[in-house]
């Protein structure tokens, strides 16, 4: 892997060749035509609901495709850690919603680096003597620091857990004139068990009341407050607690997902079935745009094709990578870019450089229809999983044309 906030060269990857002669596999690829149908349809539902978008970066940290997203109309990018922050603010994004607390002086010197440079950072605090250290840290260096309280749910990940804990932070955020207070954030992402709906539901309606109650309060030092949640999968109810007219006109909300802009075939599929669900009028839905391909290396029994693909090259979690397609390049070259749906197929096991996939035994093709040296195509479960694995991934047109490498910066 990379040194963090740091991005590699092309490895050698020429712009141009056909994926399945032309480049060494495994290889990760990006499809380009859903990767640019789901930038523009997020952007276009954030914008319906009169919401910003700050797509969540972790997910790709791929300056190519966080540029993609501004152009699209992004407001922002959102990221998890200081070093990723440098890395986006490095390749020219300038707006950056930290959506994690800003602890240790380290991080909290990389952040007066990037406010000196001219960024618009903004992080989250969720505890007095968080906002202590800040304070004093950006204080000596006569900087001000951006914040937004944290708002969590019992059980959950961070934030104030109730309306007393917010109402005592503020009171410590007041004592520090280096900290601004600019809005609320939230991650409704934890919510699990029971009527989940409802749940999210009643979490984005708290974000709003809070934010509303600070802001009358007059302890905001903005004149258009920041509300903001949304991972990638309850994306559609937050937007629908933000989509009131009060917060069109004198807020700033903000949606955070990250998955959206690759999709995948399994985990977040579901989830945007269960948004179609929801909203049956919704035009169209994500297509998913990101694929692993990989060489069919050994056919040691019936039944069994063993791939040069392992847990270095995708991600397994919390799915087994999902095989596609076969592109029979050996069988029967002719066949090439005329790929076999196998999406009966399974992986059964994986290892460092290796899967195991099972074969059925009714399956139209079967063992002897497969050969050493044809390539596979995987889908994913939670793209962030495989992303982090690849120091660069191809963009290719429908015709598996390379267009474009893709650096990443983890």
């Amino acid at each position: 892997m990379s040194e963090v906030g740091m991005c590699f060269d092309k490895g050698g990857v020429e712009i141009g060749p056909e994926l399945l002669a032309g480049v060494s596999l495994p290889a990760a690829v990006i499809r380009e035509t859903p990767l640019a149908h789901n930038l523009a349809w997020m952007q276009r539902f954030a914008e319906a609901h009169g919401a910003r978008l700050a797509p969540h970066g972790k997910t790709t940290m791929t300056p190519a495709l966080f540029r993609r997203q501004l152009e699209a109309g992004a407001w922002g990018i959102t990221l998890a850690t200081a070093p990723q922050c440098r890395a986006a603010f490095v390749h020219g994004v300038q707006r950056l919603l930290m959506a994690n607390q800003l602890v240790g002086e380290a991080n909290m010197g990389i952040v007066a680096e990037l406010i000196k440079g001219g960024a618009d950072y903004y992080c989250v605090v969720d505890g007095a003597e968080n906002v202590r250290q800040l304070g004093r840290f950006f204080a000596a260096r006569g900087l001000e620091l951006q914040v937004l309280i944290e708002l969590g749910m019992p059980g959950g990940r961070c934030g104030c857990r109730d309306a007393a804990q917010v109402e005592a932070l503020v009171a410590v955020i007041a004592e520090q004139p280096a900290l601004r207070l600019v809005g609320v954030e939230g991650y409704e992402g934890m919510i699990a068990g029971g009527d989940e709906v409802a749940a999210v539901r009643a979490y984005g309606e708290r974000l709003v009341e809070t934010v509303r109650a600070l802001h009358a309060s007059g302890v905001l030092a903005c004149e258009a407050p920041i509300v903001t949640a949304s991972g990638s999968k309850w994306f559609d109810l937050i937007a629908k607690a933000f989509d009131v007219a009060e917060l069109r006109e004198h807020y700033t909300p903000v949606l955070r997902p990250g998955c959206y802009v690759v999709h995948d075939h399994n985990l977040y599929a579901g989830a945007m079935a269960e948004v179609k669900a929801r909203h049956p009028h919704l035009q169209d839905e994500l297509r998913p745009a990101l694929e692993v391909f990989a060489h069919v290396q050994s056919l040691p029994e019936p039944g069994l094709a063993v791939l040069a693909l392992g847990k270095r090259d995708i991600g397994h979690e919390p799915d087994l990578p999902l095989p596609l397609r076969l592109y029979p390049l050996i069988s029967d070259p002719s066949a090439a870019t005329t790929p076999v749906d196998i999406g009966d197929w399974n992986a059964t096991h994986i290892m460092d450089q290796h899967v195991f996939l099972a074969i059925p035994h009714d399956s139209e093709i079967g063992s002897a229809g497969i050969a050493v040296g044809d390539v596979i195509a995987f889908g994913t479960s939670h793209p962030c999983l495989t992303f982090d694995k690849w120091r660069q991934l191809l963009l290719v047109d429908d015709e598996l044309q390379v267009r474009e490498s893709l650096m990443t910066c983890f």
